[in-house]
């Protein structure tokens, strides 16, 4: 029986690339890297019994997927579609697990605070929706629809009534205007507030520094050594930091730290100095009146966000508190002194970059939500 000749390729410059793309790039995978192989061989003008000693593959195999490319091209070198294995589950059946997903496990009398798949795989054969199912049959279906029920994200409406007035204040300063009007050169923001119950936690064992594959390792266990709060006034402009510790919160700590700052230069000369504050006990008060140049600016409730403070504390967090190792209190507000030293030396201000135009648009989304949210409550039906 006469042998069927190799059938030739003649390939355009754009084809050659991507070929070459696909042979020898690293991310390929291995199946398409050896059938673009056989293609750039087979376009040499290299016979197929030459090109499977070349690459590995049975002879067999080059013919074909020769073959394939000269009749479809590069598309040719992909899987054809294939009739698989019949459907275990129905349409109906994922999607009535996805809205089994989609509502809080109490509305099905099940007593979970959220999903796993392994209980919604559970639940699914509880409710006869199936037979039985996987937890991993259940995750893949989740994943289709990006649905992620064992997650959760806090929330808080707004109840100040004064919300958008005091708000825009706040903006207003970190924009260095007060009331519409531009501030002077010789008035500042201040940004104020309490990191509370900073803990000395003493490890009963040392803690082991980073090495070679090793990150660092602190000891589970510790014996408390107390706990003080660190009050910290942050110019907003500057970026400058002025703190101190104390055993405690309340008016008088707080009071320290407003007479620590306005005793020093540039504040205590200035025409004002605005103190942005929430609305904790602390920051009230009549002592304000000791300081005739200080401007006490509340934000919002519930709207600590809007205090850039909060930043700096969380950078205090991150680089000075966690894992917190520390063989006493004196230490903890040592290292903290020291850090505000450090942080001043080379601190930027923070770019703050939430206006009073954002301010609109979040305080609209708001009021859509809610519109929305009334009128389907109203339109639900009375049982």
């Amino acid at each position: 029986m006469p042998v069927t000749a190799a059938r030739p390729i003649v390939l355009r410059a754009a084809e050659r690339e991507r070929l070459k793309k696909m042979a020898y790039g690293h991310k390929t995978e291995h199946r398409l890297r050896m059938r673009a192989q056989v293609v750039l061989h087979a376009a040499r003008e290299r016979s197929n019994a030459r090109i499977a000693r070349e690459t590995g593959l049975h002879l067999d195999t080059v013919r074909c997927w020769r073959g394939r490319f000269v009749e479809h091209g590069p598309a040719g070198l992909s899987d054809r579609e294939r009739s698989g294995r019949p459907p275990s589950f129905t349409a109906l059946q994922v999607a009535q697990v996805k809205a089994l997903a989609c509502r809080l496990p109490a509305e099905s009398g099940v007593p979970l605070a959220r999903w796993s798949c392994p209980e919604l795989a559970r639940e699914v054969v509880a409710q006869a929706i199936a037979c039985s199912v996987s937890a991993s049959t259940v995750r893949r279906w989740l994943t289709d629809d990006a649905l992620k029920p064992w997650q959760h994200q806090s929330w808080i409406f707004i109840t100040d009534p004064g919300f958008r007035t005091k708000a825009e204040r706040v903006l207003g300063l970190y924009a260095r205007t007060w009331r519409g009007v531009r501030l002077g050169e010789d008035e500042y923001v201040i940004s104020a507030d309490e990191k509370t119950s900073i803990q000395a936690r003493c490890r009963c064992h040392p803690t082991l520094a980073p090495g070679q594959a090793r990150a660092m390792r602190v000891n589970h266990t510790y014996g408390r050594g107390g706990a003080l709060a660190y009050l910290a006034a942050y110019d907003v402009h500057a970026a400058k930091v002025s703190g101190r510790t104390e055993p405690r919160t309340g008016i008088d700590p707080f009071w320290k730290l407003v007479a620590q700052v306005m005793s020093t230069k540039p504040y205590a000369s200035a025409k004002r100095v605005f103190w942005i504050v929430d609305n904790g006990s602390s920051h009230r008060g009549k002592k304000a009146a000791a300081f005739p140049n200080a401007v006490m600016v509340h934000t919002p409730v519930h709207a600590s966000w809007l205090n850039q403070v909060e930043i700096y504390f969380s950078v205090v967090q991150r680089k000075v508190v966690s894992p917190n190792d520390f063989t006493d209190l004196a230490q903890v507000a040592d290292r903290l002194g020291a850090f505000e030293d450090r942080y001043n030396a080379t601190a930027q201000p923070f770019q703050w970059k939430f206006t009073t135009s954002d301010l609109d648009d979040l305080l609209a989304r708001l009021d859509r939500h809610t519109t929305d949210h009334h009128e389907e409550s109203s339109a639900e039906p009375a049982t």
